[in-house]
């Protein structure tokens, strides 16, 4: 599924880029059995980046940072994106789905009404690298039946721009490429760009979609705001705006985020997102009870 750079592209135009609204800094904590990581999208900006729940980046060589891994634990209300530029995760859930994370993959799966899994480290010393996004779903998706694919590297749509940008279209569209997934209720935008020291990227985002850049290598500039790694960027929404204009100072590798909000009350307690107390209560209950999945 892999596009090179052809006549089948379509550039996209922005004449009215967004600008930066703040930057963030991440904050470092510990998930599962004491996987070491930063929480990039924290539960604070959840209203101001609808549809997105979180963002974390995991990243170490130190085996004793990731080894443990992630053992069974529950989810139900939204979906989990885990991207692994490094290493090597296998994935077990109670809907008997499983399946091996490697270099480059995607496991795109949506919890629905519950599903409890882990996600347990292949390896046992090297790099382990990558991000786990949580989306949101609507009110009338939240019991829906869990789902659940691995994409390969091979499987995920790439095209490089004239500039020599390398794009890999994990949800969305751009350029003309349809990413791997697509989802009706929050339109996702999931872009990791590589791109080469100096090179510019436009892409087309909606003046309604939410929307947010992550820099985890190099530096970026957009709208005359700099961008450095380890730093999100919110990007401002404007009603004229048509898209965001991206410029790389060294060579710089950074993800693009963007969705369609769905403006509506968002009630979380640790792994269950759901609308109101009553449905985490439930949520809580069944679990308990064994029913959650």
């Amino acid at each position: 599924m892999n596009t090179p750079h052809d006549s089948r592209l379509r550039p996209e135009t922005v004449a009215r880029p967004r600008a930066v609204e703040r930057l963030v800094a991440g904050q470092a904590t510990s998930d599962g059995a004491g996987v070491k990581l930063t929480r990039v999208l924290t539960q604070p900006l959840q209203r101001r980046l609808d549809p997105f729940l979180m963002l974390d980046a995991f990243g170490s060589d130190r085996a004793d940072d990731y080894i443990a891994g992630f053992p069974d634990h529950p989810h139900r209300g939204f979906e989990t994106i885990t991207y692994m530029i490094a290493g090597r995760m296998r994935h077990r859930d109670s809907a008997g789905h499983e399946g091996l994370l490697e270099n480059g993959g995607v496991q795109w799966m949506t919890a629905g009404r519950g599903v409890i899994h882990s996600e347990i480290p292949q390896q046992e010393e090297g790099l382990m690298e990558g991000f786990q996004l949580w989306l949101n779903l609507p009110a009338r998706d939240k019991l829906s039946a869990p789902w659940y694919r691995d994409f390969a590297a091979a499987e995920l749509p790439r095209f490089d721009t004239a500039e020599g940008v390398v794009v890999t279209v994990i949800a969305g569209a751009s350029h003309g490429v349809a990413g791997a997934v697509t989802r009706e209720a929050t339109a996702p935008l999931y872009l990791d760009l590589q791109l080469p020291a100096g090179a510019r990227f436009a892409q087309a985002l909606p003046a309604d979609h939410n929307a947010f850049l992550y820099v985890y290598r190099g530096e970026l500039t957009v709208g005359g705001t700099r961008v450095p790694a380890q730093r999100m960027a919110i990007l401002a929404n404007a009603a004229d705006s048509d898209g965001v204009l991206i410029e790389a100072g060294p060579e710089t590798r950074a993800l693009l985020i963007a969705g369609r909000p769905l403006h509506e009350p968002i009630a979380q307690y640790g792994p269950f997102v759901m609308n109101t107390e009553q449905e985490i209560y439930q949520a809580v209950a069944d679990y308990r009870a064994g029913t959650l999945a």
